[in-house]
């Protein structure tokens, strides 16, 4: 029996998250939640019935159309209309990852029972997620604002049988999987299709997919960066805890914490150094790694609320017998903290290619651009160029999106956030960040060869006795592109616990 993750109003965050991914858990709504939704549907039909005066986006046009009455009979042609109008993305396909992701955080975003939603048209959410069955989703299209509605109209086209999912390795028509599966189209009822149109879940998910990789990249960078400090022959005295407790910020400590553990044991590292200092890509790991810590605290934190919130419009309050229509699916907060993690993300990645630099340069000891006999050979010149590129194109992306703004809507979207583009791009800077920690190793573990017979620590040694398996010493020049794209598979796929994981 495949264990089951339960919706309800339990707290979600990133480490539950995690575990569902991994442990591959089905989805099932808790009897509060199954409560939560049937309650405010059946308070909305009786708001339906009873009261005649518009009610934005229940019985009126949208956006600029809100002004717009529409009369009873024609509810569910106008919630479907509203769904196939909307479902303008283009450019490249989400992956599916990060589409699971949407499903699931629009399926809790909807079990509080302030959406209006139909338990059957959440039910068929998770029929989707169960099964696998992943909607064709766009990149583009989404403003961040007035909610992700061109990707998640995408995500709600085949509860009507159109649109395209993929099922099995393929792409199917939405009314095809339906069938397949003895299916009706769902007939949405008033509100459900800006129920599902409006919230922020493309930009959730993609900042909950990024920060599970962000956590990763954090842990690896300061493992490569311990190679890194023995390989250039480094001091360990910038790393004693006294001298972080004197400016105790909290990633600060974490990482020096870290690479004492890492470097614990090392021949190379308390051996008698001729050098009294070393360059600030070596000597500030602690604060400049230490800084992207506590910003993906920070975003942690804000991804946290939003993926606990109702962010649809407008909203329910059973309670207080009050439908509002207020503004819950503007993304500000997530597109500033999409903005603020791939600027810190782009550091790390900075901050190594200084450190890959210094490697090549023929310094302490070290050949010139770590081959024995450079001049017949280029050894590693060029794969420092490589890292150089890919750090410079990470700065352009870490320029901010939230910065801008484009009226829509006939001017009564004046306001919008842009976070779908940055959740876009962080996703870029991550993938280079990987390739870069990729070169890193790979001049490092390099380098440590020409400090033999002094050994690293027994840690340090474990990883780059794995990292050998795939990738050589290179002891003359060979296609390096080869050996980079087995160091970024060996990044990948590293495997790190969880309780280091989320430290």
């Amino acid at each position: 029996m495949e264990p089951y993750h339960y919706i309800s109003s339990d707290v979600l965050d990133l480490h539950i998250i995690y575990n569902i991914i991994k442990e591959n858990k089905k989805l099932e709504l808790s009897e509060e939640a199954r409560a939560n939704i049937e309650k405010s549907r059946n308070y909305l039909d009786e708001k339906v019935k009873k009261n005649e005066k518009p009610i934005y986006g229940i019985n009126t046009g949208f956006g600029s159309l809100c002004n717009v009455k529409i009369s009873a009979e024609n509810l569910t042609e106008l919630q479907e209309n509203l769904v196939m109008s909307h479902a303008c993305g283009t450019g490249d396909l989400v992956a599916k990852p990060i589409i699971k992701l949407m499903l699931f955080l629009k399926i809790q975003s909807l079990s509080y029972g302030h959406s209006g939603i139909a338990l059957q048209t959440v039910e068929r959410l998770i029929e989707f997620y169960n099964r696998d069955i992943l909607p064709v989703i766009y990149e583009q299209g989404s403003l961040g604002a007035s909610g992700d509605l061109a990707p998640l109209a995408h995500l709600a086209l085949p509860l009507i049988g159109k649109g395209e999912v993929y099922f099995e390795d393929k792409i199917v028509e939405g009314g095809e999987i339906l069938k397949q599966f003895n299916w009706e189209p769902l007939k949405l009822r008033s509100k459900e299709g800006l129920a599902l149109l409006n919230g922020t879940q493309f930009m959730s998910a993609h900042g909950v997919y990024a920060l599970l990789k962000a956590y990763k990249l954090c842990y690896l960078a300061d493992l490569v960066g311990a190679i890194s400090i023995d390989a250039f022959d480094c001091n360990m005295s910038p790393f004693d805890e006294l001298v972080h407790m004197v400016r105790p910020h909290r990633g600060q400590i974490k990482t020096a914490e870290r690479l004492r553990e890492f470097l614990a044991g090392s021949e190379i590292a308390v051996k008698e150094k001729e050098t009294v200092q070393d360059p600030y890509s070596f000597r500030c790991i602690p604060q400049v790694h230490g800084a992207t810590k506590d910003t993906l605290s920070f975003v942690r934190k804000t991804f946290k609320t939003e993926i606990n919130s109702v962010s649809d419009n407008p909203n329910i309050f059973i309670d207080a017998n009050k439908i509002i229509s207020g503004g819950n699916f503007h993304g500000q907060s997530l597109a500033l903290g999409l903005d603020f993690l791939a600027i810190a993300m782009a550091e790390i990645g900075n901050i190594s290619e200084r450190r890959i630099y210094q490697l090549v340069s023929g310094l302490r000891g070290l050949p010139t651009f770590l081959v024995e006999n450079p001049g017949l050979n280029s050894g590693f010149m060029i794969p420092q160029y490589t890292a150089a590129s890919i750090v410079s194109q990470n700065k352009l992306y870490a320029n901010p999106s939230s910065t801008d703004s484009i009226v829509s809507s006939n001017g009564q979207e004046d306001h919008v956030s842009m976070g779908a583009n940055g959740a876009t791009k962080i996703l870029k800077v991550l993938d280079n960040l990987s390739t870069i920690l990729s070169i890193e190793l790979f001049n490092a573990s390099q380098a440590l060869y020409f400090r033999e017979p002094s050994r690293t620590s027994s840690i340090l040694q474990k990883v780059i006795g794995d990292f050998r398996k795939r990738v050589p010493l290179i002891m003359e020049d060979q296609v390096m592109a080869v050996h980079i794209k087995n160091a970024k598979s060996f990044i990948d796929s590293f495997e790190i616990k969880e309780d280091l994981l989320f430290d």
